[in-house]
This record gives C-alpha cells, sequence and structure tokens, in this order.
C-alpha cells in the first residue's frame, strides 16, 4: 500500500445551492492505489456529486458548499485548483458532451495533457493508445459530433485515459453503450485494474458488466450516508437483500435467484454472473416448470410493487398484450389484428444536416396501436435517429412518416405532442424552463389546460416522479435519474397515444426503473403505444411485446420478443443476448429452461428443493 492514499474523504457533506438538504451527507472514505471501488446508491442520494468532488469540481465549478475535507494525493482539494488536481484525478462524466470541446476526436483526446504541457511527442502517443483501447482510433479525424452517442462515451473516456492520472473516475461509463462498448470499456478497466499504481472509482447501475471488475463496493442510502463498505463478492452475495431494500441494482442473475430463492429453489451462494447462475441451475435435481413466455409481466425481484401509471390516454385503439405479442396479422387473433399507429416508408436520415452522413436507410415500419416496440442496434446502427425521425424532432429529407393520420415533420408543436410525446436520450436536450414545475407546465399550457386544472396535475406527477421536494429547482441542478424522471414527466403530462423513449432508464435506480416501466406497462395495457431504444436486453425481453433489430441504419427484422431473441438476429446486429437468457440458454441438465428469457417466465411459487 502506499504511504499517503490516492484519495481520502473525511466526513463530506454537500449541499447544492438551493437544496433541503447535503447529498452526500457524512461520507469518510480512503481509497488507495490498486484498488477498484464501485459507488452504488439509489438515484439522488448524491453518487455523482461524490464523484465531482474527487477532482474538485465540487467546492470549485459546482455551485455546491463542501464541509469535511477531500484529499487528493494528500492535497486539499479546498487548497488546489482543478487543474491541479486534474493530474492525479481523471473524470468521465455522466453525459459525455459536457466535456468535448474541440472539432476532431484526435484534437479531443490530446486536449487535456496539451493544457498540462506535456511534450508533443508523448500528447500523440498517449491520444493513440488511448483511441486504440476504445476503439476510435480509425475515426480519429471525425468531428466528436458525428459520432454515436455511445461513441461519445468512448471518446469522453479516452480523454480521461489519456491523462494518464493515477485515478479514474467514471460516472454511469457504460449508459450509452452497446454490448460490444460495453465489453471494450471494461476490458480497458481490466487491464487498468491490473496495474497496481491505478485506482478505478466507478459510479455505474449495469452491475452485470462491472461485477468481475470491482473488488470493493461502497453503498450510499438515500439520505447519502455510508451504509456499507466492503469487499464486493462479500457485499452483493451476503447483503442483496439490504441492496434490494435501497432500491438499488443488482446483477440480472443474483435478481433472478432471489425470485427463485421465493420459489424454493435455494441457490447458495447468489450467483453473480450468468456463467454462475447457470451452473447453479444445472446443480440442482429438478426445478418447477418455468411459466408461460405469454404470461404478462408481473412483480418481480426487478418490479417489485404494482405501479399505477398516470391517466390513461385518449388511444387510437386498445390492443391486449397476446395479439400486441403476437404482432399485427398472426396467431388468434389475426382475422381483426390491431390498427397501425405508425406507418413508415422508404424513411431516409442524415446525421448533421444535409451534407451530412445517411444513417437511416429506406426504413419500412409498421407499429400497431398498442404495441411495445424495441429498437436495438449496436452504437450507430440508427436507433436514436430513427426514433427521432418518428417523432417529427429530426427532419428526414426521404420517405413519409403517419403517425395517427398526422405527418409529425409538418405538424405545428401543439398538435404533435398531442400525438407524441418525446423523450431525449440527453434530458437536458428538452428542458426549456426555469424550475421543475414550469418544465412540466409547458405542455399542459401548449394543450390549453386551465390554470387550476394545471396546478394539480403538476403536483400529482410531481408526486409521481418522487419530484415533489424538487419543484422550485432548476432543471439543470437535479441529479442524471432526476433528470430523467423529469424528462419522462415531460413526455407522458400531455397523455399523448404514442410515447418514444431514447434510453428512459439511463441513471435510474433499480426502483425509480421499476415504476417508470410499471408506468409504461400500465399505460401500454391501456391502449399507449410505446417505442423505445435502449441497450438493455433484459429490460426489452421483460417488457417489450415486439423488436425491431437495427445494423447500419437498416432494419434486419422485427417480430415478436420472444421470437427475435431466440433467433439469429441478435448475433446477425451484433448484439449479445440479455443476461438471463445467457444463463439458461446453455442448461444441460433442464432443457425446457432454455427459452426462458423473461424475468416473469420464473416461478413465483413452489416448494424447498
Amino acid at each position: 500500500m502506499t504511504a499517503v492514499p490516492l484519495l481520502e474523504l473525511e466526513d463530506v457533506r454537500i449541499r447544492h445551492d438551493g437544496a433541503p438538504r447535503a447529498t452526500p451527507d457524512g461520507v469518510s472514505l480512503v481509497i488507495r492505489a490498486g484498488e477498484v471501488v464501485l459507488v452504488l446508491g439509489p438515484s439522488g442520494c448524491g453518487k455523482s456529486t461524490l464523484a465531482l468532488a474527487l477532482d474538485g469540481l465540487v467546492p470549485h465549478a459546482v455551485p455546491a458548499d463542501l464541509e469535511g475535507t477531500v484529499s487528493v494525493a494528500g492535497l486539499d482539494s479546498r487548497d488546489h485548483p482543478v487543474g491541479v488536481l486534474s493530474a492525479h484525478v481523471a473524470m468521465v462524466f455522466q453525459d459525455p458532451d459536457s466535456q468535448v470541446v474541440t472539432g476532431s476526436v484526435l484534437d479531443e483526446v490530446a486536449f487535456g495533457p496539451e493544457n498540462q504541457l506535456v511534450p508533443a511527442d508523448e500528447v500523440l502517443a498517449r491520444a493513440e493508445r488511448a483511441l486504440k483501447l476504445v476503439g476510435l482510433w480509425e475515426r480519429r479525424a471525425e468531428n466528436p459530433d458525428r459520432l454515436s452517442g455511445g461513441g461519445r462515451q468512448r471518446l469522453a473516456i479516452a480523454c480521461a485515459l489519456a491523462m494518464a492520472a493515477p485515478v479514474l473516475v467514471l460516472d454511469e461509463p457504460t449508459a450509452n453503450l452497446d454490448p460490444a462498448g460495453i465489453d471494450e470499456v471494461y476490458a480497458v478497466l481490466r487491464e487498468l485494474a491490473t496495474e497496481r499504481d491505478h485506482a478505478i472509482v466507478l459510479v455505474e447501475h449495469n452491475l452485470d458488466a462491472a461485477v468481475d471488475v470491482v473488488d470493493r463496493v461502497v453503498v450510499l442510502d438515500a439520505a447519502g450516508r455510508l451504509v456499507i463498505d466492503g469487499p464486493a463478492r462479500t457485499v452483493l452475495r451476503d447483503r442483496a437483500d439490504e441492496l434490494a431494500a435501497l432500491g438499488v441494482w443488482l446483477p440480472v442473475s443474483t435478481l433472478a435467484a432471489i425470485r427463485l430463492r421465493d420459489a424454493g429453489v435455494r441457490l447458495d451462494p447468489l450467483p453473480l454472473t450468468p456463467a454462475e447462475l447457470r451452473a447453479a441451475l444445472d446443480a440442482q435435481p429438478s426445478l418447477p416448470e418455468p411459466l408461460s413466455d405469454a404470461a404478462p409481466v408481473q412483480s418481480t425481484a426487478l418490479d417489485p410493487t404494482p405501479v399505477i401509471g398516470v391517466h390513461p390516454p385518449a388511444a387510437a385503439g386498445s390492443a391486449g398484450r397476446a395479439r400486441a405479442a403476437a404482432g399485427p396479422g398472426s396467431g388468434p387473433e389475426a382475422a381483426d389484428p390491431a390498427p397501425t399507429a405508425i406507418r413508415v416508408r422508404g424513411l431516409s436520415v442524415r446525421r448533421g444536416g444535409k451534407r451530412g452522413p445517411v444513417v437511416v436507410h429506406d426504413v419500412d415500419l409498421d407499429v400497431a396501436s398498442g404495441d411495445f416496440l424495441a429498437l436495438v442496434g449496436t452504437n450507430g446502427a440508427g436507433k436514436t435517429s430513427l426514433l427521432q425521425a418518428l417523432a417529427g424532432v429530426i427532419p428526414a429529407p426521404a420517405g413519409t412518416v403517419d403517425v395517427l393520420g398526422l405527418d409529425p415533420q409538418r405538424a405545428d408543436a401543439r398538435e404533435r405532442t398531442r400525438r407524441i410525446g418525446f423523450v431525449f436520450q440527453n434530458p437536458e436536450h428538452q428542458f426549456v424552463a426555469h424550475t421543475v414545475a414550469d418544465e412540466l407546465d409547458v405542455g399542459l399550457r401548449l394543450q390549453g389546460m386551465p390554470e387550476a386544472e394545471r396546478a394539480a396535475e403538476i403536483a400529482r406527477i410531481l408526486e409521481r416522479f418522487g419530484l415533489d421536494d424538487l419543484a422550485d429547482r432548476h432543471p439543470f441542478l437535479l441529479s442524471g435519474g432526476q433528470k430523467r424522471r423529469l424528462s419522462v414527466g415531460t413526455a407522458l403530462v400531455a397523455g399523448a397515444p404514442v410515447l418514444a423513449l431514447d434510453e428512459p432508464t439511463f441513471g435510474q435506480d433499480r426502483e425509480r426503473a421499476s415504476e417508470l416501466l410499471g408506468m409504461l406497462r400500465d399505460l401500454n395495457e391501456q391502449g399507449t403505444t410505446v417505442l423505445v431504444v435502449t441497450h438493455d436486453l433484459q429490460l426489452v425481453a421483460d417488457y417489450a411485446t415486439r423488436v425491431a433489430v437495427l445494423r447500419d441504419g437498416r432494419i434486419l427484422g422485427v417480430g415478436p420478443t420472444a421470437e427475435v431473441l431466440a433467433g439469429p438476429l441478435v448475433e446477425e446486429a451484433g448484439l449479445r443476448h440479455p443476461p438471463l437468457a445467457r444463463a439458461t440458454r446453455g442448461l444441460e441438465r433442464h432443457p425446457r429452461w432454455r427459452s426462458v428469457t423473461r424475468m416473469s417466465q420464473l416461478p413465483v411459487t413452489g416448494g424447498e428443493r
């Protein structure tokens, strides 16, 4: 161990301007070289704020009061500017766009070490190594604006790596990445973890990716207090029930095992990875019958409580879940298919204006009223561009889009929001008001709702999304998870019959993500047509009725979720099967379990085994 810790926090309390309380609240930590530390906690507990304090952005750049002491390589963060501290701590922000400042990928990675007066040849060597590690060296001459969201996230990681700081702090580094990109990032982190003169501090919800890299877990409760600090596997296994009660994410394999335990299937120790879950299941002499895949999503370890949704929209049609899962033109209801809510023909989209590259090519797509359609694909496959074109957010130079009889690209804002609620990948891209309450009020005013009714509706939505004590805060001063909840609330408040959401669970803890997904599920069952762009294929397996798979701006195929996830399209698109499916597909002893992909297929009752 080093004589001086790389990071030392003593009784740290941080209160943002206008915030009613400090989050984090009284955190003391020592982080030494060689450690990979995972910070967990419910949304709004102060994880990202704590990360910002580690490199001096709190208190030097972020308007917040800091109590206690943050020491970086023995330097008090209060007494040294961010530029000095950046030689010791490199930061990857939750939103990669917030740290892009130059016009080319190579310049972006070189910017930090250049400002530290590193010699030019070393700057270029660092930049080349960092870009190769994240798979962007061949795109070094491109403008960062041309990268996909996941590509910009990998660029942000490369920028941090090029700083060659002994501490690397990453805030949700894989939130916008496809499975291949996630594997690339964690391959880099594994390599860094072997260099014992480094420390890595990770704020991450995707524990399926992180579990075999981290060696220590630090947990904050909802009030921002440190409640658990210990070895990663010990904490995740032995204190899984406490973590679940706090509402934080656990690995999917662990959540599945908890559900199976409640059904009488004892898996001890709790598995943390799909391989461990598969081995534990195959070690069982017998297993109960899995539930039918046609069963609706029910309360699970991932979805712990029933959720009452917001007011149902005046939907154009209500498709039952079984019919929606089968899709129009198939199954026993084929004679009476759900009406088409969205019809797309010959749609092409360019990124960056008329001269930008074509990122969506000649797409034809029909979405039935009442569908819950997931758009999946690797970074750069065109998912976000397609979703934005369907919602009228960006222009499409070729093709037609019809949403319940409306061309969204030619409709005015009021008419468009009546038909389509849209949630951006980056919540800040849709905020236009100065307070959380006013942000919700914008959509209601557009609909012409009387002021008294608006006030009641705003209060209801604020309470529903856990934002009632933040009504007067500026949206930009919310935590990442709170911003996401607000962005979803602004889309839902108008009660549009079509909802289009880009990465809706980004930055959410397990409890809030489950509430949001339950809300979308309830609205979908009431007739709302839901379109979701996501990289989380477990979310897709558990909630979507149909899946459209994209590659290189084209749709490879569209079909019922179970069929798509069981077929070859997932591999053809460069994706990986969701964690539960990876565990069950290779089972040798229980072949009838090989088709289990949804948490809702796991049995919920049964005797001890």
